[in-house]
């Protein structure tokens, strides 16, 4: 897990090309759900845009607001535990899987694994 904040400039670079070849997949939510899962290949990025959420990774639960990128690598297992009214992230997946690929790749773990 990496978490990156904004530096408060103008403008950054957070996470690209530099770190690996990327091909991804790129979504949106405007809540974080509580459904604790587990990915062996997809890295996921959770870029906050605004409002604020609490998430779970493995055993240490990170605290995100608007200017956060938070990284899931694979392995890490993770859930949203609550998230503000106005809350809304970008989330990009690497590799970008598609249809049945990308569903069997999200596998369910239980609360204990989390320490919840």
């Amino acid at each position: 897990m990496r978490h990156e904040r904004a530096t408060g400039d103008a403008k950054g670079w957070l996470a690209g090309p530099w770190d690996g070849d990327l091909a991804v997949s790129v979504g949106f939510a405007n809540e974080g759900v509580d459904e604790p899962h587990v990915h062996s290949r997809i890295t996921e990025i959770y870029l906050v845009a605004c409002g604020s959420s609490s998430v779970r990774v493995e055993g240490e639960t990170v605290e995100l607001r608007a200017g956060d990128v938070l990284i899931v690598e694979p392995g890490e297992a993770h859930t949203f535990l609550g998230s503000s009214e106005d809350y809304l992230h970008f989330v990009v997946h690497s590799p970008g899987l598609a249809g049945e690929e990308a569903r069997d790749e999200k596998q369910p773990v239980p609360r204990s694994r989390l320490n919840l």
